[in-house]
Parts: C-alpha cells; sequence; structure tokens
C-alpha cells in the first residue's frame, strides 16, 4: 500500500509553512489584479515525504473567483519561495503550489442533502426516533 499517513515530520513543516504562507499573503502587497484585494485563509499544508514539495490549500474569504485567485498565487511561486527561505530555518526550503480547498463546498453540500426532506423522513423512519436528541442507540428503555 503506498499512500501512508504523513510522519510528524512532515505534518510540523506543514504547519510551519501554513504559517508562514499565511503571515506572507497578510502582508505582502500584490500587483497581480487578481490577489489585489483578497482575503485568502490558508487552511492546510501538505509536504511530500521527501520534504521537496508543497502544497498549500487555500481558499478566497468571501467566495471570491477560487480559479482566479489559485492561478495567481501559483504565478506568484517565486515570490512565496523567497520569503519562505527568509522566514523559516529550515535546511531546503519546498516547492509551493497552490490548490483551491473544497472541503467547505463538500461538507456544505453534504449538510444540503442531509437537509432535504426526503432524507430527514427516511432517517426518521429508520431510526423511529425524530431528532429531539433522545432515543437512539444507548437511549434504550
Amino acid at each position: 500500500m503506498r499512500s501512508r499517513a504523513p510522519s510528524q515530520r512532515q505534518l510540523r513543516i506543514g504547519e510551519e509553512l501554513r504559517h508562514e504562507v499565511a503571515r506572507i499573503l497578510e502582508h505582502a502587497h500584490f500587483r497581480d489584479p487578481d490577489l489585489a484585494s483578497v482575503s485568502i485563509t490558508v487552511t492546510e499544508v501538505r509536504v511530500s515525504p521527501d520534504l521537496k514539495n508543497a502544497t498549500a490549500f487555500v481558499t478566497p474569504l468571501g467566495g471570491g473567483e477560487m480559479g482566479r485567485v489559485v492561478a495567481a498565487l501559483n504565478r506568484a511561486q517565486g515570490y512565496f519561495r523567497g520569503q519562505l527561505g527568509r522566514g523559516l530555518t529550515l535546511r531546503f526550503v519546498p516547492r509551493i503550489t497552490f490548490a483551491a480547498d473544497t472541503s467547505f463546498e463538500y461538507s456544505s453540500r453534504i449538510e444540503e442533502v442531509l437537509h432535504r426532506p426526503e432524507v430527514e423522513r427516511d432517517l426518521e423512519a429508520e431510526g423511529g426516533h425524530g431528532n429531539d436528541g433522545e432515543g437512539g442507540p444507548g437511549h434504550g428503555a
């Protein structure tokens, strides 16, 4: 099996990178119109096992045009790598790429589906109890 959980070192470096990228985004003044006056949240940074590549998952606050923002961030990779080299004490600064974080959209979609009347009806019929916090496993008579 090839996919393994990230090591503690990968997680630690990923978190350091996340904080540093967020700091750069907060203080930088970009000339790129796709980045000017856009607030961006860095939700996660995943680092490759060899620590040479990192993917920063981002989402623009307020919705924004995700595709344009991610493309603009990837155009500024060199700038970010230079800034990361100044701000971190790593022997090797990973090559960073940016990707859209779609987890919020995915969780919203799941929430939407779960609250459809037909799904709620089926869930109530299946459990025999409403969604009143009573009943269910461990609450039998």
